[in-house]
């Protein structure tokens, strides 16, 4: 749904709902009933029922006689009521699991009377709950999901169906405001194609990529797809208003100090060039000394923040809302966040084949070379960090987020033994990727260690072979000619 509403569209809008029979399971009439509580209930009723039956909106109206629909005003005014010493708006979402998109539009009806449209963007990939508990609308009444076991398998039935990119971020959009929203030219110029002559060759060129979609009106929903990809601002969409990456400097090592903060507004793949060049251009250079090389490079490759840059806007969980990718500078790492737990260990995401949430977008970034075909592009990041001799990369998961750090050049000397032995985990996964295995040489090689000082990094092996993540490839064979493979390898 888009984030402003006209006062024309309202009123057709209360036009089209009140013309809708008494039991529609994806709107409710209200007078003046206020009960925040209730309105919760109903936010979370209606949001399951709008995802089982394939709406992109529910809605809850005040200010309509619920029998007849006749317009009767309210004296309900959401901008203004408070709950337990809160905006009513800020309790209701605090209470809604997962966070959904909704919003209160007060106006006058043709009628002069005044009227409240509670626009609710529906469930997807996972039933709404309000106050922990989950609602459906059965008929005219609101039940509780858990007592119709038929409704529920339904509903989780549709989740599997329905990607998130081929729901509607806007719908019943007329073709000027389509190609005012989305960055047409953009969309032709990545794929490398002449812009058509005329409007309607560029909106059937869209719609061929399912970025649009015709409506039975005549008129255009903009997908999911659509929007994220080639949106001019992507705070004209509503619930993905928060989907923009946000790139924050900080003074030292913590975030108490902000130097300068940038949102990159617009749709990812017109926007990611330009994201990459603000992040190159805020970091320092580091002086890298390799195997027979010593210049000042960036500090970090950039190879690897492309691949990890676009990893975290293709594998995001976009269910997840009032969140979204963001990078975060610090004087001596990097931290990448976005929303979702990966499908994968995160201990396996250099050799695991990539599963992503949203494989139609990762299709798409793929196709304009945002993103590989191959792979993750983990192993690149981590090959990346071995050929700058940076400290390895840390991928960890909290709170429904994932979090990918690279760290600053950092000498042997100065890692600790939990960054030692993720190295040393990392560099035989590469190794044996490559049909490889690792043994003392390889691993002094990836650490920058002189032959003379292998007995530090015999250590290492020892200590990671404790800590189970490598084991030796021929356990028979003498410490001299040791080799190790992950643990994981048969």
């Amino acid at each position: 749904m888009t984030l402003e509403r006209s006062h024309d569209y309202l009123l057709s809008l209360l036009r089209e709902l009140v013309s809708l029979p008494s039991e529609t399971e994806w709107v409710e009439f209200k007078h003046n009933n206020d009960d925040p509580k209730q309105i919760g209930e109903y936010i979370s009723g209606l949001a399951n029922s709008a995802a089982l039956l394939g709406k992109q909106s529910a809605y809850l109206v005040w200010g309509i006689e619920d029998e007849q629909h006749e317009v009767v005003g309210t004296t309900f005014n959401p901008s203004s009521a408070r709950h337990k010493q809160q905006e009513l708006e800020s309790w209701l979402l605090q209470k809604t699991a997962p966070k959904i998109d909704f919003h209160f539009y007060e106006f006058d009806s043709a009628q002069a009377l005044p009227v409240v449209i509670l626009e609710i963007q529906a469930a997807s990939h996972t039933p709404v709950q309000f106050d922990g508990i989950e609602y459906i609308r059965v008929g005219s009444y609101k039940k509780r999901l858990r007592e119709f076991a038929e409704k529920e398998r339904a509903l989780w039935r549709v989740f599997d169906q329905v990607s998130f990119e081929r729901q509607l971020a806007a719908e019943n959009v007329p073709a000027e405001q389509v190609l005012k929203l989305l960055d047409y030219p953009a969309y032709f110029d990545q794929l490398d194609l002449p812009l058509p002559e005329g409007r309607n060759g560029i909106l059937q060129a869209l719609q061929s990529d399912h970025l649009i979609q015709l409506s039975d009106s005549g008129q255009w929903h903009i997908t999911n797809l659509g929007a994220v990809l080639f949106a001019k601002k992507l705070e004209d969409f509503r619930h993905l208003a928060r989907k923009a990456v946000r790139l924050i400097l900080y003074r030292g090592n913590s975030r108490v100090e902000t130097i300068r903060e940038l949102s990159s507004n617009r749709g990812y793949a017109v926007g990611y060039e330009e994201l990459i060049e603000h992040l190159k251009t805020w970091l320092p250079s580091n002086e890298v000394i390799g195997q027979a090389f010593r210049q000042e490079l960036p500090m970090y490759p950039e190879v690897a923040l492309r691949e990890l840059v676009a990893n975290a806007m293709i594998h995001q969980d976009f269910s997840l809302t009032g969140t979204g990718t963001m990078i975060e500078l610090f004087d001596t790492r990097l931290e990448i966040t976005n929303p979702g737990t990966p499908l994968v260990d995160t201990a396996r995401f250099i050799d695991s084949p990539p599963k992503s949430r949203n494989e139609v977008l990762a299709s798409f970034l793929r196709r304009i070379n945002i993103c590989e075909e191959r792979g993750s592009g983990i192993d690149k990041v981590v090959t990346q960090t071995e050929l700058f001799q940076l400290p390895a990369p840390l991928f960890e998961t909290f709170e429904y987020h994932t979090k990918v750090t690279l760290f600053a050049h950092r000498a042997f000397k100065d890692m600790d033994r939990e960054e030692r032995i993720r190295a040393c985990y990392q560099h035989a996964v590469l190794k044996y990727l490559n049909r490889e295995v690792m043994n003392n040489s390889t691993l002094r090689e990836r650490f920058g260690i002189a032959e003379h000082n292998k007995s530090a990094v015999s250590v290492v092996l020892k200590e990671a072979v404790q800590a189970g993540v490598i084991k030796l490839y021929d356990p028979s064979v003498g410490a001299r000619g040791r080799r190790y493979v992950p643990y994981w390898t048969d």
